[in-house]
């Protein structure tokens, strides 16, 4: 195997311009690939955090049929006191779990005493949901960052189009699910600015003074946000703990609570998906790359040797040994062009990391991208270029081990 190397790089050797072309176009797409999936990989973990970190959190549990019908807020649909109390004591055992948020949501009218609107509104335990969604104090963009009983985060875009500023004081009028309306003062402590754009519309109150304008007189929760100690062990944790749930049965039979991840509640998840299969897209690009550029190497490499496939075939060379020589040649160039292709995607990964790109997304201005190569992704591109080469390389090589020693040394 060692005179067939050393034969195979001889070869690759005497035509050093096409070599080194057919390397330098396999290192191009190793480069381009690597990048690619290093910065795209960062922009949708980026956005994710985002997500998951500021609103949602990494999963939430609900009442059955609530998410449904989550659009219209349905305080009919909340848990129980007793169920929410069940649910507390599950995840408490649940080593994976860092925190989780009790929230009571719904929609009421906003009054600054001159214009009405409505709102939907969070009531909160504030220490519980920053333990859980930690970037949602950060998004109080003026006021103070702190949410005492009294005091109301007001979205941006109620805050500008009321012209409401902090220390003002304003009215929110609910109906609870008897459908009695009651009201009740807040103080405008922060404004928030919207993860999701211009759009959003939601405040947040300490939880005590939703059941106040609610007039709970238990406890009812609309959903309870999980935050995760890992967010890789996300899909693992999520069937061990529905699995934990669908063993909670009502009267009827039927599951009292129902589970969903961060994919399931918003539609950024779509945007994940598609840069997933834009990643899937450039990989078939340089798989394509590599099986052309090998297989027009050696197949010109078979034509321009015919003779001298004949000569080594008429000594006996076996034809394994002759394919073999050839698979040999399209390896060594597969090589070549993802060890010099990783090591330049590296560089210029860490060249765009000093940078110190910005991008906006959301509400969100001034992001840093942060490019991080990931060893797997680097295993994964290496692997596949040098399969692919050897699979480019096996046709031109199956062609010359085929050759007729007669009919090869009479080519001209």
């Amino acid at each position: 195997m060692s005179n067939l190397l050393k034969i195979a790089i001889r070869n690759l050797l005497r035509y050093k311009r096409r070599t080194l072309l057919t390397a330098s176009l396999i290192t191009v797409g190793v480069v381009f690939v690597l990048v690619f999936i290093s910065v795209s990989s960062s922009f949708k973990n980026m956005m994710i955090g985002q997500i998951t970190d500021s609103v949602i959190g990494h999963l939430q549990v609900h009442r059955k049929g609530y998410v449904a019908s989550i659009e219209n807020l349905p305080l009919n649909l909340n848990l129980k006191a007793g169920a929410a109390a069940k649910l507390e004591n599950i995840l408490n055992k649940q080593l994976e779990i860092e925190s989780y948020s009790p929230r009571i949501k719904f929609g009421g009218m906003f009054s600054n005493f001159v214009e009405t609107t409505n709102i939907r509104l969070n009531g909160i335990y504030p220490d519980k949901e920053l333990k859980t969604v930690p970037l949602l104090a950060s998004r109080v963009t003026d006021g103070k960052r702190v949410l005492d009983k009294g005091d109301i985060w007001i979205p941006e875009l109620l805050a500008k189009g009321m012209k409401v500023k902090v220390g003002d004081t304003i009215v929110v009028v609910a109906t609870n699910k008897d459908g009695s309306v009651n009201g009740k003062q807040f103080i405008v402590s922060g404004v928030l600015e919207s993860v999701t754009g211009p759009g959003g519309r939601d405040g947040y109150i300490h939880i005590d003074d939703a059941m106040e304008v609610l007039r709970m007189e238990e406890m009812g929760i609309s959903e309870i946000a999980i935050r995760l100690k890992d967010f890789g062990k996300l899909n693992s944790f999520s069937k061990k703990l529905d699995g934990l749930l669908s063993k909670e049965l009502n009267q009827q039979d039927k599951p009292v609570f129902e589970l969903h991840t961060w994919e399931k509640l918003s539609p950024f998840y779509n945007i994940a998906r598609m840069i997933d299969v834009m990643t899937f897209f450039i990989k078939l690009m340089l798989i394509a790359i590599v099986l052309i550029s090998i297989m027009n190497v050696m197949i010109m490499a078979v034509y321009e040797r015919i003779r001298e496939i004949g000569t080594i075939a008429a000594i006996g060379t076996l034809p394994g040994k002759i394919l073999n020589m050839f698979v040999i040649e399209g390896f060594c160039l597969g090589i070549v062009g993802a060890v010099i292709g990783n090591v330049a995607g590296i560089v210029l990964i860490f060249i765009l990391n000093t940078l110190k790109i910005t991008f906006n997304f959301g509400q969100q201005q001034g992001l840093i991208l942060q490019a991080n190569v990931n060893p797997a992704d680097i295993a994964a591109i290496s692997v596949t270029v040098i399969i692919v080469s050897i699979i480019a390389s096996l046709q031109p090589a199956f062609k010359a081990s085929r050759m007729e020693p007669i009919k090869a040394l009479r080519h001209v």
